[in-house]
């Protein structure tokens, strides 16, 4: 059964979906016929914003964890062989920091809701038992509904499909370029005991891209919301890195 046609789960879509609709109609006098992409961009910054404590909650969890970090190793260094003594160590020192494991953690759950429930919007054709009507307005001719590997894969690739969706690839693949390259993550020092494989550097630098990868397959509109969040996710953990400088810069 899809979660999404579950009724209370469809009304909710059928009412973002209208109220987006809306929104495009008062954007028509200013962005014309690509009035309902503004609305996806306007919307998706609003909820971005929204979040913004919700970002403000990690960065003080990183904070945290890098400035408990040397204490942390001590503890693994001195309590390798007696794991339950290792544990109550670890959760003493939380206890003293007046934080937890698990700090940041909450309010990311918290955001799924409303995040998974725009995002669903842009992803399905059909909601309560009818068309979207977001996905059949345009942006630069191109309907909101449409993907790049879709429409390649249908035939039904022409020259504004190829511009509007690869041009959105490209500048998320660029954000995630210049994401990597700011927040390049160290490959952290690997125990030869420890039974955790160590994580490829190489690894986690693909990850910046998989966006883009996601993107090639969805609609325009959820393209254009993934656009928005990785170029709002960029300059909030700039801002946030100035505001919660990790312990050891």
């Amino acid at each position: 059964m899809d979660f999404f046609a579950f009724p209370p789960v469809a009304a909710l879509l059928d009412l973002t979906s209208s109220a987006l609709m809306g929104l495009s109609a008062l954007l028509s006098p200013l962005a014309g016929a690509s009035s309902a992409a503004a609305a996806v961009l306007l919307i998706t910054l609003l909820v971005r914003a929204l979040l913004i404590p919700v970002g403000i909650s990690q960065a003080r969890a990183e904070q945290t964890r890098a400035r408990l970090a040397p204490q942390l190793r001590e503890l693994q260094k001195r309590f390798r062989s007696d794991p339950e003594r290792l544990r109550r160590e670890t959760m003493q020192l939380y206890r003293d920091e007046r934080t937890s494991p698990f700090a940041g953690c909450l309010p990311v759950l918290l955001q799924a809701p409303i995040v998974g429930l725009l995002y669903a919007v842009f992803l399905h054709p059909v909601i309560a038992g009818h068309p979207n009507e977001l996905l059949g307005q345009t942006l630069f001719g191109v309907p909101l509904g449409t993907s790049l590997f879709g429409s390649l894969a249908s035939g039904t690739l022409d020259a504004s499909i190829a511009l509007v969706c690869g041009l959105l690839v490209v500048v998320i693949v660029a954000v995630g370029e210049v994401t990597r390259r700011l927040f390049r993550m160290p490959q952290p020092p690997h125990d030869p005991d420890s039974p955790i494989p160590a994580i490829p550097v190489g690894l986690l630098g693909v990850l910046q891209f998989v966006t883009a990868g996601i993107a090639l397959f969805v609609p325009l509109a959820a393209g254009l919301y993934l656009l928005v969040t990785v170029v709002w996710t960029l300059v909030q953990r700039l801002v946030l890195r100035r505001l919660y400088p990790p312990a050891s810069a």
